[in-house]
């Protein structure tokens, strides 16, 4: 033993049969030093790490967020490819490869309409005035959507820019700001699931032009740089969350 604890969720099936639960300490920072403190989603007991990050919003102006070190892997359905995610009464999910251990990993990959808790048509119009400062989206309660701001915080917290966000783990940063970022892929235009190990997705609360793209943040693994780019609202991406003050 390495004197790590690790706190277990509910075992989580796949087609393959039993699986072990993921060690979610494994992506975190210098896990021992106790940068880290734990919040319990209520809606299905899934334990996540956050910690308080300081740094400078695009603006240069000081700020701290206390947010989460893991992606949100919330749901009450998980669809297969090809489904569409049309329940509005459910918190629907998908897992990258349709196999549940990676959104137990990976946590799950959301449309925008569906991180936001809006109705699924909110994909193909806009909605724009259905977005709310601090908005929950499906975030926990007393949780918000992250937002650029949130991640040009995160940025500035260290030295090292897009490297130290991303986690040494199998995403090849020294994850010095404590975000500890993963490749945890997307799911593309209801076609095919890519870029697992290799990229980190996230849509922000923030529509552009005729409100069917939104604004999104792009990190690969091999770059020095992170992309503030554009996706479609259909795509599935990761969702973090960040605790309200």
């Amino acid at each position: 033993m390495d004197g790590r604890y690790v706190l277990y969720v509910p075992t989580e099936s796949s087609s393959s049969g039993p699986y072990e639960p993921f060690d979610q300490t494994l992506p975190l920072k210098k896990f021992e030093e106790e940068r880290y403190k734990t919040f319990t989603d209520s809606r299905n007991g899934r334990v996540y790490y956050y910690l308080t990050i300081m740094g400078k919003d695009e603006d240069g102006v000081k700020d701290t967020i206390d947010v989460m070190a893991q992606n949100l892997n919330i749901a009450d359905v998980t669809l297969k490819a090809g489904e569409n995610m049309t329940d509005d009464t459910k918190i629907e999910r998908y897992c990258y490869n349709d196999d549940t251990t990676k959104c137990d990993r990976y946590g799950g990959l959301y449309q925008w309409a569906e991180m936001m808790g809006f109705n699924d048509s909110c994909n193909t119009k806009s909605c724009a005035d259905l977005i709310r400062p601090n908005h929950q989206g499906i975030c926990p309660k007393g949780w918000r959507l992250m937002t650029r701001h949130d991640f040009e915080v995160a940025r500035s917290s260290t030295e090292y820019g897009v490297y130290g966000l991303r986690s040494e783990y199998n995403f090849t940063g020294n994850n010095e700001s404590g975000l500890s970022l993963t490749g945890s892929g997307r799911y593309f235009y209801q076609e095919r699931y890519e870029y697992i190990d290799d990229s980190f997705f996230m849509f922000y609360p923030k529509e552009l032009y005729d409100g069917t793209v939104v604004s999104s943040q792009n990190i690969s693994r091999d770059s020095d740089g992170s992309a503030l780019s554009v996706e479609s609202k259909l795509n599935a991406l990761s969702v973090r969350c960040v605790k309200l003050k």
